[in-house]
């Protein structure tokens, strides 16, 4: 009898450990072992042994099958930036980045456009500008020059007469123009009316509704016709105003040696005409039954020699004028010929170009954008 319970005690000491060598393997795999499972196997070493060998194999079941292999890590696709419309399908060339502003949180958008009228709103003007006659203005053909340089009238009647002081290639793959904006966040009102939100500083961050938006415009006419134009957008003017100047020159540069065959820079604006304090004037055309933003091209003379080749930009700048004044009567302001240098010296068909105020709406600026560029592509087509 003693020897029976002796070798039944050892059995079960036997059995014991083989359930904990059992257990113990389980954890090793999956962790802490599930409570309920090992209280029953602990409980049934003594009182049940069958129990605990069916409480074994149910522990042995629940550890999953180890993986010998790791899954690879799927690659994520890096997205890809998308060409300005037209530029790259017609230039056939790789497009050059445009220079990246300093990483920096964005300033808060304009809220939406209030409408209903503050009580102390701002006044909002229409005005329109006509060519000017006899002192300093110099006549050249339908539009006209504002002098405010010691250059005298023939000088500058001289300047003029020598013609285009290069040829666009009308077809050719290459970019021949370059429309880029040192101000790029200037904006203008979203609606038409009489005031204006003093709150309003009429800059903006968003391309859809700045000078980025204008400058568009411009672009696909000179593309349509078959002249390559490109169009950087970035902005030169933020998170920085100051500096706007020495930024667009570097990337004005950058363009220029990618692409030597540009032959035009244009440096699209929006004016601030502000005769009196509180006031905003919305310079206007009617060109053919619809309101357009009256536009100004400013050509720099030279200072010291910081302008040296400033005749022949002079001469475009008479030709773009009489090319969009006698198409659209009314469209132009006079041509301001000032001691200016807005990066001037980088090509001999640098100018800078103002499209309205900032008392215009957007729509009115668009559609001047679109005229703008018909007056281009017929002065590079047709040569007037």
């Amino acid at each position: 009898m003693a020897q029976k319970r002796w070798l039944h005690r050892l059995g079960t000491g036997i059995l014991t450990a083989g359930v904990g060598l059992a257990a113990l393997g389980a954890a090793r795999v999956t962790g802490t072992p599930d409570l309920a499972t090992s209280l029953i196997v602990a409980g049934s070493i003594i009182t049940d042994p069958a129990a605990a060998v069916s409480a074994a194999g149910s522990m042995m079941q629940q550890v999953p099958a180890v993986q010998t292999d790791a899954q690879p890590v799927e690659e994520v696709q890096t997205p890809q930036p998308t060409p300005v419309p037209d530029e790259a399908e017609q230039s056939g060339q790789e497009q050059p980045q445009p220079t990246e502003p300093p990483q920096q949180t964005e300033p808060p958008q304009e809220a939406e456009p209030t409408t209903e009228k503050p009580e102390n709103a701002g006044q909002i003007v229409e005005q329109h500008y006509n060519q000017g006659q006899g002192g300093i203005y110099v006549s050249c053909g339908a539009g006209t020059i504002k002098n405010v340089t010691s250059l005298s009238s023939a000088e500058i009647t001289e300047a003029i007469s020598a013609g285009m002081p290069f040829a666009i290639e009308v077809g050719s793959s290459e970019p021949q123009v370059l429309i880029m904006h040192t101000h790029t966040t200037e904006t203008f009102e979203l609606e038409e009316r009489d005031w204006y939100d003093l709150a309003s500083t009429a800059r903006s961050t968003d391309l859809s509704v700045n000078m980025a938006a204008v400058g568009q415009q411009i672009a696909e006419q000179l593309n349509a016709a078959g002249i390559v134009t490109l169009h950087d957008t970035t902005l030169h003017d933020y998170p920085s105003y100051n500096g706007s100047y020495e930024r667009s020159n570097a990337t004005v540069q950058s363009y220029l040696q990618q692409y030597p065959s540009i032959k035009v820079v244009l440096d699209v604006h929006r004016d601030a005409i502000e005769p009196q304090s509180g006031q905003r004037v919305s310079a206007i055309a009617d060109i053919n039954g619809q309101k357009a933003a009256q536009v100004m091209i400013i050509c720099g003379a030279d200072k010291n020699g910081n302008l040296p080749n400033f005749k022949n930009n002079l001469a475009f700048a008479a030709a773009w004028q009489n090319a969009m004044e006698s198409r659209f009567p009314g469209l132009t302001r006079p041509v301001l010929f000032d001691y200016r240098y807005y990066n001037q010296d980088l090509t001999t068909g640098s100018l800078l170009i103002e499209i309205g105020s900032h008392g215009n709406t957007l729509a009115q600026a668009i559609y001047s954008g679109q005229l703008v560029g018909q007056a281009l592509v017929g002065l590079f087509t047709q040569g007037a």
